[in-house]
């Protein structure tokens, strides 16, 4: 099509990133001692990092206030406690929300004493402050080769997917090498970001090539269309 506007990709090389003896992480937006004004989140979208905890170490207890937090394990196993009394391990092809609201203190540890654990942490704006903290944990959708809603916002029907007080909804789709699968955000405007794999994006008569760790973000779509070059999962947030 022409005229349509490029699309700008956030390559994964370009991310800030923390290195210590326990976590290698890559951080697409301004976290901890990273900080690029020019990064600092994406509408409701503050936080994307990609974590890898070490054998038999993680984050310590340590508290929140007002974010919506998610996180996805991408391989391993994520052993989690909070001041709320939930204790529980989260693996691959499962997804947790923590409301930290008025305050929440929690820890993420690896359990393992020879693998590595690798997760998505998200953390998204919410619309309301000092709300009652709250946690949910369940699997993920497991059809292949199409979009699932796996979070909603607060003006979103649920649907099975995990509830959250936020101008986002959150889609996955785990995908075959060559297969396609398409999501319309309504909210005005998206952040694509491939987890694993790498994929062809289309968007509105644009098209980029997204590798693993890659994002892009779509300040107006109104559908958008993936193309697995090889085995992968992409999530779109639908952001407002």
């Amino acid at each position: 099509m022409t005229g349509a506007t490029p699309i700008t990709v956030r390559r994964a090389a370009d991310r800030g990133a923390t290195r210590l003896p326990w976590l290698d992480s890559r951080h697409t937006f301004s976290f901890a001692e990273y900080r690029d004004p020019a990064h600092m989140g994406f509408r409701a979208l503050r936080v994307l990092n990609d974590d890898r905890v070490h054998p038999a170490s993680g984050f310590e207890p340590h508290a929140h206030r007002d974010m919506e937090i998610v996180s996805i394990v991408l391989s391993g196993a994520l052993q989690h406690r909070d001041s709320l009394g939930n204790g529980s391990v989260i693996r691959p092809g499962e997804i947790q929300r923590m409301t930290a609201g008025a305050g929440i203190v929690h820890s993420e540890w690896n359990p393992s004493e020879t693998d590595e654990v690798r997760f998505l942490q998200i953390w998204l704006r919410p619309l309301a402050h000092g709300v009652a903290p709250g946690y949910d944990q369940r699997p993920l959708p497991t059809v292949p080769n199409t979009f699932a809603r796996i979070v909603a916002g607060r003006d979103t029907a649920h649907d099975g997917a995990v509830a959250i007080d936020s101008a986002a909804d959150l889609w996955i789709a785990t995908l075959d090498g060559g297969a396609s699968a398409a999501v319309a955000p309504r909210r005005g405007a998206a952040w694509v970001h491939v987890a694993t794999g790498d994929v062809e994006l289309a968007a509105d008569g644009a098209r980029a090539a997204l590798a693993a760790g890659d994002g892009a973000p779509l300040p107006s779509a109104t559908r958008l269309e993936l193309t697995a070059r090889s085995p992968s999962q992409v999530l779109v947030f639908d952001l407002g």
